[in-house]
């Protein structure tokens, strides 16, 4: 094999990886981190659950 193309398969093989490791840690960020929707309903009871929460607290 020529010195170009070894050089050619190494930057190919780097970057095969860095963009396997890239999947993975977006994968694993999506996963722990889900999305909220804002709704009026879920504003409601998020603001219920504060108020019970405070008071319960003293």
């Amino acid at each position: 094999m020529s010195l170009g193309m070894t050089i050619v398969m190494l930057i190919a093989a780097w970057m095969a990886v860095a963009a396997a490791m890239l999947w993975g840690v977006m994968r694993i960020s999506r996963r722990h981190h889900p999305h909220y929707r804002e709704t009026e309903a879920a504003k409601s009871v998020e603001r219920a659950q504060r108020k019970i929460r405070h008071a319960a607290a003293h």
